[in-house]
């Protein structure tokens, strides 16, 4: 299941291609949410449609759609930046998160069969395998892979965009955190949620979501605070 670039939500048809500004929507959301373009950092319009090879009215409303999203901030002269999180953000976004992701979680649940519960072991391999070799962008896109396939589950779209958006608030901190601790020390509780899966036992599954979310928001929250101190 590639969902860089396919939504969670309404997967594309694959007969069908998708419209230039869709395209660009997506790449550049996944340049976010991945943390290929890190906090703070601003870029010019010009040099996107350059490095996507893209024309600019694409370029211009995928950056529109991604502002409505919180995942750029408009800067003037024709610049956009990924927004800085602080400590007080984390705060908030965890709190949803966990109550939202959590929810997700119980209700995808009900609806696994065997096939979707074998994808969702492959990825958490791939997952695995990206981990044990300090994999960054492995780790980022695999683990990503695994939560969107378990809310798509859920059947509850309005919860799924709330959470994609979220993602994209906290996805370029979570680069830095990587940086900060590696692969092998980020928290992972995806085996337990494997485990009440199998069992159809959703609460012990939305119990591990929320963990497995407010464990990474914890660390996230810690860079920051120590970027803070160093200031």
């Amino acid at each position: 299941m590639n969902l860089i670039k396919k939504s969670a939500i309404a997967p594309a048809d694959p007969g069908q291609k998708a419209p230039a500004h869709e395209i660009v929507y997506q790449r550049l959301k996944a340049q976010i949410l991945f943390g290929d373009m890190a906090p703070g950092q601003a870029v010019t319009i010009q040099g996107l449609t350059e490095s996507l090879g893209a024309g600019m009215t694409p370029v211009r409303e995928a950056i529109r759609r991604l502002i409505s999203d919180g995942a750029l901030t408009f800067q003037g002269n024709r610049r956009v930046k990924v927004p800085e999180m602080t400590v007080a953000d984390v705060e908030q976004v965890t709190f949803v998160r966990t109550s939202i992701e959590a929810e997700l979680a119980r209700r995808a649940t009900k609806n696994m069969d065997a096939d979707t519960i074998q994808s969702l072991e492959n990825i958490d391999s791939r997952l695995d395998a990206a981990i044990s070799v300090g994999d960054v962008e492995g780790y980022l896109k695999h683990n990503y892979d695994f939560h969107a396939a378990i809310y798509a589950q859920a059947n509850a779209p309005i919860m799924v965009d709330l959470a994609e958006r979220l993602w994209l608030r906290f996805g370029p901190s979570l680069r830095v955190v990587c940086g900060r601790f590696g692969t092998q020390n980020l928290p992972d509780l995806h085996k337990e949620m494997m485990d009440g899966l199998h069992r159809k036992d959703a609460e012990a599954v939305a119990m591990a979501m929320a963990q497995d979310v407010e464990q990474g928001m914890n660390l996230v929250a810690a860079v920051l605070a120590e970027q803070d101190a160093a200031r």
